[in-house]
């Protein structure tokens, strides 16, 4: 075993005992040997506790809790290169900024978008077949839906 394969191996038995890390998220970073930062794993953090898509300016201020030296520009360079690696995925909304979420959720699923805080929340479940929406001779390659509301949080208030 070379040094950089055993120092990789030793990081990965560290990150599971240690921070009870979801190994979905783990094999991506593993596989593309990215080194693994007290930044980067903070923000990691923030996406797994949050469980929902996130704009930058939300992950700097979840992942600062564990990383207090935290920027927003390592926060943009990690998510280009998360994203780069398959461990994130953009999330667009119309006239919105990207929101990031895990791969994890890479299933077919749409979101809901709460108008008081401006949240974005995973919704699992689809209508289906929405072609017969489309206007007649055309075809629907693909969807996304966006729901907008209230969330239970705002909705109490």
């Amino acid at each position: 075993m070379t040094f950089g394969a055993k120092w990789l191996l030793d990081m990965y038995l560290i990150m599971i005992s240690h921070y009870h890390y979801n190994i979905v998220v783990l094999i991506p970073a593993i596989r593309t040997m990215e080194r693994s930062t007290r930044q980067r794993t903070a923000i990691i953090e923030a996406f797994q506790q949050e469980q929902r898509p996130l704009l930058p300016a939300e992950v700097l201020t979840i992942a600062i809790r564990h990383s207090p030296r935290l920027g927003i520009a390592t926060v943009y360079r990690n998510l280009k290169a998360m994203v780069d690696e398959g461990l994130l995925k953009a999330v667009l909304l119309p006239g919105d900024s990207p929101r990031f979420e895990l791969m994890e959720h890479h299933h077919h699923h749409h979101h809901f978008q709460c108008k008081q805080c401006n949240r974005v929340f995973d919704i699992d479940a689809c209508p289906g077949n929405l072609a017969k929406l489309a206007p007649k001779g055309f075809v629907v390659d693909d969807h996304e839906l966006t729901l907008y509301g209230s969330c239970m949080e705002c909705n109490v208030s």
